[in-house]
């Protein structure tokens, strides 16, 4: 969406944040500037968004009965939240871009489309193209302005599904993190293109040539000109010849001396602190770290605790105030299925399962049907281990039942 699509008749101010994001980006320290598309073609936010917005797309979204337990697949909202929000999405990918939205703008919206009273639809719309606005007739009253086609459309509160990251107290929209810690990209940005240039100059800044004459300009603009045709790493291994006592002295830069490469790995670290990744889970062994041992398990369970659950509970939460009526809130419950990040691990889902049914969390049916088993006779029923005993059984002797001889006498 270009400028005059978006911004075409409305006034803009020099302390307009959300002008300057949409349109120019936002300026930082090094110079460079930072847009959702100059982020993402850094690896390492695209690694920790694409890991992020993947994990998001793999667990389902459960709408529950009013026991929070039994699975209410006739509900209104099963088939769109767990199968298909809309024509054009599947689940999958509608959660993947609702976690992709939070992570670059701190904001998700989705238009509801409605059918009569029942919700039949959850159309996403591009975060910059939604203004989060408070109507001026002094009942305050939020609404979305959404501009497509270069035509702007206000959409009521009522109608729009709205997830927000961070947030200050009165504010309507979620902080952006790209927004926030522009500096940080910026200067990852800026080492990308540094690191660009070096290559493409064969690791070489400048080259020097000392001579014991007095040169014209015409012949330093020859001696320049002849130098050039050697520069660049495609042209690296070329030979000319110097005369009249020329000497050329490169000026290298040690990657190493300045520190380049050190800065460029702490960049890798400042992105994944930003999105609260472990830097390993991209592929950043730092630090000595390895990619195995139990180091890397716990990495992982942390990734799950501060990273996803965060986000998955903010959306839950949305959908009971987005999605759900006062009725429907009572009877309802939504959830997404964390244990499907289990998946990847059979070891770890074997023992868990074993554990939950021999406990009696699980039926054997329900264990069963986390792997695609079908129902086997008698699964409907909690098992627990026979040698278990009551606490306050301990010590105590049961006194046997008497025998039927024992009673006739």
């Amino acid at each position: 969406m270009g400028f005059f699509e978006r911004w075409v008749g409305r006034p803009i101010k020099l302390t307009d944040g959300e002008f300057w994001r949409g349109f120019f980006g936002l300026g930082t320290t090094s110079g460079e500037t930072v847009t959702i598309e100059s982020a993402l073609s850094l690896d390492a936010v695209w690694a920790c968004v694409n890991l992020v917005q993947n994990a998001a797309g793999t667990l389902p979204c459960i709408v529950y009965g009013e026991d929070g337990v039994t699975v209410d697949k006739n509900a209104p909202l099963y088939e769109l939240l767990h199968d298909m929000p809309n024509m054009d999405d599947t689940a999958p990918e509608f959660w993947s871009m609702a976690a992709m939205c939070l992570l670059l703008d701190g904001n998700f919206f989705a238009e509801k489309k409605m059918n009569g009273e029942r919700l039949v639809a959850l159309n996403p719309l591009h975060p910059l193209s939604v203004d989060v606005c408070r109507s001026k007739d002094g009942r305050n009253t939020r609404y979305y302005e959404v501009t497509e086609d270069g035509k702007k459309r206000r959409v009521p509160e009522g109608k729009m599904f709205h997830v927000r990251g961070v947030r200050l107290p009165g504010c309507d929209r979620g902080m952006s993190p790209i927004a926030v810690v522009r500096n940080t990209v910026g200067n990852a940005l800026a080492g990308e293109k540094v690191a660009g240039k070096m290559f493409k100059n064969g690791l070489l800044s400048s080259l020097l040539v000392s001579s014991d004459q007095i040169l014209k300009a015409d012949q330093r603009k020859q001696i320049s000109d002849t130098l050039t045709q050697f520069a660049g790493a495609e042209k690296a291994g070329g030979v000319t010849v110097l005369e009249a006592g020329f000497k050329p002295y490169p000026m290298s830069i040690n990657p190493k001396d300045a520190q380049f490469l050190e800065a460029r790995q702490y960049s890798v670290e400042q992105i994944c602190r930003i999105f609260g990744v472990p830097p390993v889970m991209i592929g950043h062994a730092a630090n000595g770290t390895t990619t195995w041992g139990s180091g890397i398990e716990q990495l992982i369970l942390q990734f799950t605790k501060t990273c996803m659950r965060p986000m998955l509970k903010r959306i839950e939460a949305a959908i009971y105030r987005d999605l759900l009526d006062a009725k429907t809130r009572k009877t309802t419950k939504v959830k997404f299925n964390m244990e499907e990040l289990l998946r990847g691990d059979s070891t770890a889902r074997a023992e868990f399962l074993s554990k939950m049914v021999t406990n009696g969390i699980y039926l054997v049916d329900e264990a069963r049907s986390y792997e695609d088993k079908a129902p086997v006779d008698g699964g409907n029923k909690a098992i627990v281990n026979g040698t278990m005993t009551r606490l306050d059984t301990l010590g105590k002797t049961e006194t046997p039942a008497p025998t039927p001889a024992a009673r006739a006498a």
